[in-house]
């Protein structure tokens, strides 16, 4: 078997390696993106939007400060709304991308009760879930999903209010899943198992961190700073890869559960979900290799050394600097680094948090100047440059920093799925490739 698997894999190179220039020769979008980086529009929603640039009358773009859009809104605006009145805001996040208008106060109350209500789970599911060996929680939450489908008696009906009930059901629990999962995660490496029922009346937020951590173990500003990154993560868009793979998936009319599985796997991918991991891991070593972490000489020198794939893992690459539709500016960055700097003060790592600041601006000049003016395209630090270190003073481990992600984008994933299945005129999403392989000649077996 090795000898045949070997013999495949020294073929790949010459029968799959493609000259980059045949795209341009065939004028196909690779990746999906225009040759300004925008990308290519595919399909019509009213869930959701992202905007990093304005095009003009003569076509060409310009950028402007990122806004992130809800149903219309401004996310900002409903971040500042909940702050305003010093209350979470995810469930009133959720009701307005699924329903597409604001509760009023007895309508947000009682979806915050169906929520809370659905979160415990089925003795059958919870022993399930504690049964499943593996050593990534993403893989762990999409087989808890897949599993779901079975305990289901009308998970093939895409009804609108089955499709509702769905959704509801598994925003729900997610949370659930993803703490058993750990919890489970962490006893087959041989530590205790804890498994905390949710607790009636509060938050999806402060539930999960109950279930994760226990009582009296988080703090009301972990669990407001928790709920915030929720908010800020719901959705993004129909283009962003997980949600454009439910949306695919679905449009072939698959099951609920199997376009969510599909949506957790693009997830799962580093280039996707893992960024948050990668800015971690990338900081730790800036502050290994940086003494003085007020030095912007020295900050730049070692940024430099990254850029010139002379430094950390060598890819060139700073983490967290740089979106593919978001230019002057991240506003989810910019929401979550306002409550990071209150979150470092309550846990003394303001000079951390400093540091980190530092590191943004200069890793955005130092791009700029050795890159950024050469490619013509304007970089800002995205929302997982500090989403990382926020789940790390909170005390969560890194296992679920991506899970985390799944726990909020299951609420886009569901109304981009619904929306899907409620067109009129419904189409299977299926874009073409140009075949640039040529043709070959069939040899008979005996003349081979």
């Amino acid at each position: 078997m090795d000898k045949i698997i070997k013999k495949i894999s020294e073929t790949i190179h010459t029968t799959t390696l493609l000259d980059p220039e045949l795209f341009k020769t065939y004028n196909v979008k690779r990746g999906l993106r225009n040759e300004d980086h925008t990308g290519v529009v595919v399909g019509l929603t009213k869930v959701g939007d992202v905007v990093g640039y304005e095009r003009l009358s003569d076509g060409s773009t310009r950028a402007i400060p990122g806004k992130l859009l809800y149903r219309g809104i401004d996310v900002e605006d409903i971040v500042r709304g909940t702050q305003k009145e010093n209350r979470l805001g995810f469930e009133e996040t959720i009701f307005l991308i699924l329903a597409g208008y604001l509760p009023n106060k007895e309508e947000l109350s009682d979806f915050s009760k169906l929520l809370n209500q659905t979160m415990d789970l089925k003795q059958q599911i919870t022993m399930h879930i504690i049964d499943l060996e593996g050593f990534n929680v993403m893989n762990i939450l999409a087989r808890s999903v897949l599993e779901l489908y079975t305990f289901d008696k009308h998970a093939d009906d895409t009804s609108d209010e089955n499709l509702v009930k769905q959704s509801l059901n598994l925003i729900a629990a997610f949370p659930t899943i993803i703490a058993y999962a750990y919890n489970a995660l962490r006893h087959n490496k041989g530590q205790s198992l804890h498994i905390r029922h949710p607790k009636k009346g509060v938050s999806l937020a402060e539930n999960f961190l109950y279930m994760m951590k226990g009582s009296g173990k988080y703090t009301p500003l972990d669990v407001k700073i928790l709920d915030l990154s929720m908010m800020l993560h719901a959705d993004h868009g129909g283009g962003n890869n997980s949600t454009f793979t439910v949306r695919v998936t679905s449009s072939a009319g698959t099951d609920t559960y199997s376009a969510i599985a599909a949506g957790i796997g693009s997830l799962k991918g580093p280039l996707h979900g893992g960024a948050n991991l990668k800015v971690v891991d990338m900081m730790k070593d800036i502050k290994k290799n940086v003494k003085n972490w007020k030095d912007i000489t020295e900050v730049d020198a070692y940024l430099q050394k990254i850029l010139r794939k002379e430094a950390y893992n060598k890819s060139g690459l700073i983490y967290g600097i740089g979106h593919a539709i978001y230019t002057i500016s991240d506003p989810r960055a910019i929401l979550l680094k306002e409550m990071a700097r209150e979150l470092a003060k309550e846990k003394g790592r303001l000079k951390e948090f400093e540091f980190y600041t530092l590191v943004e601006e200069r890793a955005v000049h130092n791009f700029m100047e050795m890159k950024g003016k050469s490619s013509n395209k304007l970089v800002c630090a995205n929302v997982d440059f500090y989403s990382g270190f926020v789940y790390e003073m909170i005390g969560l481990p890194k296992e679920i920093y991506t899970p985390l992600f799944a726990m909020a984008r299951i609420v886009g994933w569901t109304a981009h799925r619904i929306e899907e299945l409620n067109f009129k005129e419904r189409r299977i999403i299926r874009p073409a490739y140009k075949n640039a392989g040529g043709t070959t000649q069939y040899v008979d077996l005996g003349q081979r």
